[in-house]
């Protein structure tokens, strides 16, 4: 099997991910998945596509991340990891990922903060008088 590539994207990270044959190692920006996020709730989120496609310990992964912060990067690494297992396997891997919705890019952005007031929606006290 040739390396298959996806990209993943959540608030403002990006996930480039590089899915080929192996083992089930998970290698984030050059170092072990398990140094790169420490908590177990992000390396659950980043495992999750294995889970549910029943394919733990069969692909090797490369993650490059930049951008954002360690929860957007993990459902970043999340989306590319599901696009990549589609492009290895598309009839036999799409509808479980996709009955989980982690095909679906979640669109949801920080609101620009507006002139003239301390937040997007926020507003400086009103003082009648």
């Amino acid at each position: 099997m040739e390396q298959k590539h996806a990209l993943g994207r959540r608030k403002s990270a990006v996930a480039r991910v590089y899915v080929v044959a192996g083992k089930g190692n998970i290698t984030v920006n050059g170092r072990e998945f398990e140094d790169y996020f420490r908590e177990d709730t992000l390396r659950y989120i980043v495992s999750q596509p294995f889970e549910v496609t029943g394919t733990a310990g069969q692909f090797d992964v490369k993650i490059n991340l930049c951008g954002g912060g360690t929860k957007g990067q993990a459902e970043a690494a999340r989306l590319g990891i599901a696009r990549a297992l589609c492009e290895v396997d598309r009839e036999a891997y799409r509808p479980a990922l996709k009955a989980a919705g982690f095909l679906t890019r979640d669109a949801r952005e920080v609101e620009r903060k507006k002139p003239g007031q301390p937040g997007a929606r926020r507003r400086f006290q009103f003082s009648k008088r």
